[in-house]
């Protein structure tokens, strides 16, 4: 009888969803069993957005800003334009594509570096997600809806599988196994 790490070997998809299926198990029981539940991390990383997206905003001359009593509501000229709720903060996008370079087989060097750049990225693509956000409910609020749903959902996961094809491009062949 095989090991199990003779297994994983001789069929990464095996160790692939092995690791993949760990991965969410410790989720399930990290975020949403205790993180989610508090709301401190979310609603922190909710007003970090929010920040970051009024900060972009002011860069380029419109008059955003933060809501003094509600720190995940971005306001344009002072009247409420997006409210970053824990759904959208990001946090979920994060995980799911740390998740997918963990469970490829790689050294943890390289990987650790490739999700530091991929976090990074999907954090600069949603705070320009919600500033977006921002001047679409300022100039054309009839399409939020459908652009918060559908136009940067779209936007959001092809920058992730972006991504992820990227780190499966740079990947080393795998040796074949012996028989």
């Amino acid at each position: 009888m095989k090991s199990v790490r003779a297994l994983m070997q001789a069929h990464p998809q095996a160790r692939f969803w092995g690791i993949a299926l760990a991965l969410y198990a410790l989720w399930w029981l990290g975020y949403e069993q205790v993180l989610r539940p508090d709301g401190r991390l979310d609603a922190a990383l909710s007003a970090q957005v929010a920040w970051a997206a009024a900060w972009g905003l002011r860069v380029f001359g419109f008059a955003a800003a933060v809501a003094p009593g509600n720190l995940r509501m971005v306001t344009m000229a002072g009247d409420p334009a997006v409210l970053v709720g824990s759904p959208c903060n990001g946090l979920v996008l994060y995980a799911l594509f740390a998740g997918f370079v963990l469970a490829q087989p790689d050294n943890g060097r390289r990987k650790g570096r490739f999700i530091v750049i991929g976090v990074a990225t999907l954090y600069l693509v949603n705070v320009l997600r919600v500033a977006a956000l921002a001047l679409n409910h300022t100039y054309w609020y009839h399409t939020v809806d459908f652009n918060h749903h559908y136009t940067f959902t779209f936007v959001a996961y092809a920058v992730i599988l972006g991504l992820w094809g990227w780190w499966a491009q740079q990947q080393p062949a795998a040796p074949t196994p012996a028989t």
